[in-house]
């Protein structure tokens, strides 16, 4: 074999083994949703995963313990080719009945045949959630109840995560739609079963006997419906479960399901109706029977769109369920009671202590049956209880500051009214936690000085770590105050409601600089040896705008995180993961941790995990997630991640002139030819910085950037990503290269920290 085409079949195959590489990174697995999702304690049954990509799922991860699952089976829709085939072998049927020799058996093939098509050409319709996977979950009986996160891993890695919940009551599951599936041991063989048909909006009811929870799909104008029998004087509680399993769908307006229940009596009268639960979009009907009977409880979209990911869990019995709290939180390392409201209630008062600073969720039994989740708060400042009669400035309440208030609007209209002492040029902060602790109050505040002149006021204040609150309705006033002396500080309801729910904390105080971290995506894929690129929120409070140096903790061995600091007054990053190069196809949790110096103290908080989520087509959302993982796994083609920087300082970019960097690519990374064919371009960079040129020197780069003085200004700090692709071409005939090649993506390098300079 001659050395010309040595090197073009050494340069073939590392292309080709950069393109799987480079298509399977492209490729992610994405699971649009989990069906049912969730089920009883004690239980097995099966589950659907709809979604894209998710050829060759292999495995399921569920957190927390008590939870096993199996992939069963895998449908994905037919190509256009082998649909054209079976179009052919149909039109070939069709001709044979022309001839009078139609048997049974052709019957059986037609149909089979017809249900094929158009299983595929449904599935099509939404190429979101086109392939589909059956598991078979067993949950535990001791199982903890209560939300889960579900992902499996594919060719491409591994999925998002979904919500799949751990339940207490016996479960009722409407049949699912055109959930096809292929064996694991069929998958090759193409071979379908039956498609399930879909659920008409004419489908008898169900019967269910209470307590229970029931899980269905919504398709387009469906409805479901269930006959149970009630007696009269039971408290039911029917709350459904919808937006809380999928928060944000991209393509939907308003960009989740709104369900819409509506319980109807025997004569078919409806009785109660609700399409949402105060201001969260979960329906929650709270009904005391009238009179022993028969009863019918619909649910459905309230704008009568569905599709496969309109999935609900409704609970349907005489339930505990708490409707509000007092107070809202309490003090760090003490116990607090708490007096509850709310409908089937065993007791009327519970304790509760937090060991640190934050925001938990907690629940009560009565009996069996856990409560709906509650939100309890806790903060190291010293604590009071509102007097109830400041509802005037005579009757204002005196406020030692730094303090944290507790009260509530128990008449609609009504005014709290405080005043504190203040000097000038005092850093003033009084914000409310109420619509954030789920309270029902729509809060406003007004600060006024002593003669009564308004100096702020605020309705509506939004806190982006609060992703999942459709109205943001807490407020906050932050101020210099202008002069020394009393200042009020009053506080209503912006909607003149009120009552024994509208429950809030108002902390008033000296600003307290501090932050938040945000680490998006949560799932992370990463092929051995290779990099990619992962975001890093700040969500600064109180005036914070320093640095903040973000790094790993407790890593995974050879997994490197570069580009972990966020500049001064900047409220996000981009950095990088570069993975080792040995797989690790079990997924392992990813920690990242941020620190800073604040009033020189060293302040660490975590990065909490999140998922980057689109609404309706436009919005953007930073939503947690329970925990980050990360899983290396795929073909990988080199040792050593190739990309090397010679300097890993800093970038010094002079506004309006160049700066130069020398990167190293790791011995037999490249072939001499596969070297000279890579291509390298900023991805979103900064307006005005642009890569002026790249030289190479043997298997070495000189990669050269540029600034625009008129686009870019001195100060400017944070990381370049850089997008590397490579030129293939396959071989002709005589061993010789073609002149024709495609760019393949080889993923990014490492992040380039910056700073624009003085030229």
């Amino acid at each position: 074999m001659n050395l010309i085409r040595c090197r073009a079949i050494r340069v073939l195959g590392i292309g080709l083994a950069l393109v799987l590489a480079a298509r399977a990174q492209q490729n992610l697995p994405h699971a649009a949703y989990v069906y049912p999702a969730g089920g009883q304690q004690g239980a097995t049954f099966e589950v659907t995963v709809g979604g894209q990509f998710l050829d060759g799922a292999d495995a399921v991860y569920v957190s927390g313990a008590g939870i096993k699952a199996e992939i069963i089976g895998f449908f994905r829709p037919l190509p256009p080719l082998e649909i054209d085939n079976l179009r052919k072998q149909l039109k070939e049927l069709q001709e044979k009945r022309a001839t009078g020799a139609w048997t049974a058996a052709d019957t059986e093939a037609a149909t089979t045949i017809r249900e094929k098509i158009a299983t595929t050409i449904k599935r099509r319709e939404n190429p979101a959630f086109a392939e589909t996977v059956t598991l078979r979950v067993t949950i535990a009986p001791d199982a903890t109840p209560g939300e889960r996160e579900l992902r499996l891993t594919a060719n491409g890695g591994l999925t998002n995560p979904l919500i799949f919940c751990v339940g207490q009551l016996r479960e009722v599951s409407k049949k699912a739609a055109w959930k096809a599936v292929i064996p694991l041991e069929e998958r090759n063989a193409k071979a379908l079963r039956n498609p399930q048909p879909r659920a008409t909006p004419g489908e008898p009811p169900t019967d269910i006997m209470l307590p229970v929870t029931v899980n269905g799909e919504i398709m387009p104008g469906g409805t479901d419906q269930f006959h149970f029998q009630a007696h009269k004087g039971q408290h039911l509680v029917i709350a459904a479960q919808t937006r809380a399993l999928i928060p944000y769908i991209s393509d939907a307006v308003p960009g989740w399901f709104q369900a819409a229940l509506t319980v109807y009596d025997s004569a078919g009268i409806e009785v109660a109706y609700a399409d949402q639960y105060r201001f969260q979009q979960e329906p929650v009907i709270l009904y005391e029977v009238p009179k022993d009977g028969e009863y019918l409880l619909q649910i459905r979209d309230a704008l009568y769109r569905g599709r496969e990911d309109f999935v609900y869990r409704v609970t349907v019995g005489e339930l505990p369920f708490v409707t509000g709290i007092f107070p809202l939180g309490g003090s760090v390392g003490s116990s607090t009671p708490i007096a509850l409201t709310g409908w089937n209630l065993p007791v009327r008062k519970i304790t509760q202590s937090a060991s640190e600073a934050g925001i938990r969720s907690v629940s009560i039994a009565e009996g069996h049956w856990n409560s709906n989740p509650i939100v309890f708060a806790a903060d190291t400042l010293p604590e009071i209880t509102a007097n109830p009669r400041n509802h005037t400035a005579a009757h204002a309440q005196p406020l030692k500051l730094p303090i944290i208030v507790n009260g509530k609007i128990a008449v609609a209209g009504e005014w709290e009214v405080f005043r504190f002492a203040g000097r000038a040029g005092d850093q003033i902060v009084a914000e409310v936690l109420a619509r954030r602790l789920n309270s029902p109050l729509d809060s406003v505040l007004k600060l006024t000085d002593a003669r009564g002149k308004e100096l702020a006021f605020n309705d509506d204040f939004e806190d982006p770590g609060a992703a999942l609150i459709t109205h943001q309705a807490d407020s906050r006033i932050a101020l210099k105050l202008p002069a020394t002396g009393t200042y009020y500080l009053y506080l209503g309801d912006a909607q003149h409601q009120g009552g024994q729910d509208y429950a809030y904390r108002l902390r008033v105080g000296y600003a307290r600089p501090d932050f938040e971290l945000r680490v998006a995506p949560s799932s992370i894929n990463i092929r051995p040896g290779m990099t990619v690129p992962i975001s890093i929120y700040a969500l600064r409070r109180n005036g914070f705008a320093g640095e903040i140096i973000v790094q790993l903790k407790d890593a995974l061995p050879g997994l490197v995180l570069t580009g972990g600091r966020i500049p001064p007054g900047q409220d996000s990053v981009r950095a990088t993961l570069s993975a080792p190069a040995q797989p690790i196809q079990v997924p392992r949790e990813l920690y990242l941790e941020g620190e800073a110096t604040i009033e020189g103290h060293a302040i660490r908080h975590p990065g909490i995990p999140a998922d980057d989520m689109m609404q309706a087509f436009a919005w953007h959302h930073l939503v947690p997630a329970k925990n980050a993982l990360v899983v290396v796994k795929g073909p990988g083609r080199w040792r050593n991640n190739p990309w090397k920087f010679v300097d890993a300082r800093p970038l010094k970019l002079p506004a309006g002139g160049t700066a130069q960097l020398q990167l190293l690519l790791s011995p037999g990374a490249f072939a001499q030819q596969a070297a000279e064919r890579l291509h390298l371009e900023l991805d979103t960079p900064p307006d005005g910085i642009v890569i002026d040129s790249i030289s190479h020197a043997g298997k070495d780069l000189a990669l050269r950037l540029r600034a625009d003085a008129s686009k870019v200004k001195p100060g400017l700090k944070g990381n370049l990503i850089v997008d590397a692709s490579i030129d293939v071409a396959a071989p002709s005939a005589d061993g010789k290269p073609q002149a024709n090649s495609r760019r393949v993506p080889l993923g990014v390098l490492p992040a380039i920290p910056f700073e624009i300079m003085e030229r």
